[in-house]
């Protein structure tokens, strides 16, 4: 055979090969509008560590992590991002073909959200306080455990409910005492009321015994089954999207606007930089980046399952598969 017809059939393979790999069309399912907790998946994207991994992902909002789960459940995406309790609720009451398949939050950003000059100066002074929820919101399930963790009555607290929107309006204008919320969004709610002369002071639920995983990455079973180097490869390529927009977390944040131009970059970094706390910490030296630890996943479990009324003494395990994550 010459070589000129060798070097075409090499460039034939080559092609056919870039051809396959291009066909590989992924929809990653957000649990959430794509604010700035999503930048390094909008990095990995625009920084091609994707499409270097032969896959071109597009993403989609969602409506809470109970919604991705049951998307991500019927198929709509293969993979998608929310709340590890909605993952082993789904799975407990509807057995829902899906698992977390990557750690994010190794420490829980479940908080309490109050004004810096509150008389609430730890979470045990809440008791006779009002506090705000928002529906379906998981701090206010977690809360009554938390509370007698802490040797608080949890009726004693008087709650209101209002839209997610509206919590820290509501903690701002001083109608509340303090408001759930997740600790990653102090940034631009703390912004927000520095604009009217106050700000907004987190006591984080992880501060009270509260050692529970948080959000994951979770995956379809019967995708992952029929298609596991595919998996491989989209885990290998989401996780060198983390670490990389860990330590390029201002460019990280322009990349993100140019994807999502109603992003503020400057709310962005704020988001990134509390984020990462919650991802990058002693736990995740312990465990390595997107790994599971057998004994605070069994702590999780029985977190979730006494807030939803789930059955007990179930094996944490069969709610996580991390053996698609490249080695540690």
């Amino acid at each position: 055979m010459s070589a000129v017809r060798k070097f075409f059939l090499a460039s034939l393979m080559s092609l056919s090969a870039h051809a396959a790999f291009a066909e590989d069309n992924l929809l990653f399912q957000y649990s959430w509008i794509p604010s700035g907790e999503y930048a390094p998946i909008s990095a990995g994207i625009q920084k091609g560590f994707f499409k270097e991994a032969g896959i071109d992902l597009s993403v989609t909002s969602g409506h809470g992590s109970g919604d991705a789960v049951n998307k991500v459940a019927a198929g709509v995406a293969p993979f998608g991002d929310g709340d590890i309790s909605a993952v082993m609720t789904a799975r407990q009451r509807t057995n829902a073909p899906v698992k977390c398949m990557m750690s994010l939050q190794t420490v829980s950003p479940h908080a309490l959200f109050v004004l810096d000059d509150s008389n609430i100066k730890s979470l045990r002074d809440v008791a006779g306080k009002s506090l705000a929820t928002s529906p379906g919101n998981s701090h206010y399930l977690y809360f009554p455990l938390v509370a007698k963790m802490n040797g608080i009555d949890p009726a004693s607290v008087k709650w209101t409910t209002v839209d997610a929107g509206a919590l820290a309006p509501m903690l701002i204008a001083g109608k509340v005492d303090g408001a759930t919320l997740f600790a990653i969004n102090w940034y631009y709610q703390n912004k927000m009321a520095e604009k009217q002369g106050k700000k907004i002071r987190i006591i984080p639920f992880s501060d009270y015994g509260f050692k529970i995983y948080a959000y994951c990455i979770h995956g379809n079973e019967e995708f992952v089954k029929a298609h596991p180097d595919l998996t491989r490869r989209f885990f290998a390529a989401l996780q060198k999207s983390y670490l990389w927009a860990q330590d390029h977390i201002e460019e990280a944040a322009e990349l993100h606007k140019k994807m999502n131009p109603e992003t503020d970059v400057d709310d962005t970094v704020g988001t990134l930089k509390t984020q990462f706390q919650y991802m990058f910490n002693d736990q995740t030296k312990r465990d390595g980046f997107g790994y599971f630890n057998p004994g605070q996943l069994e702590e999780t479990y029985k977190v979730v399952a006494a807030s939803q009324n789930l059955p007990a003494n179930v094996d944490g395990s069969q709610f996580v598969d991390t053996s698609y994550l490249p080695k540690k």
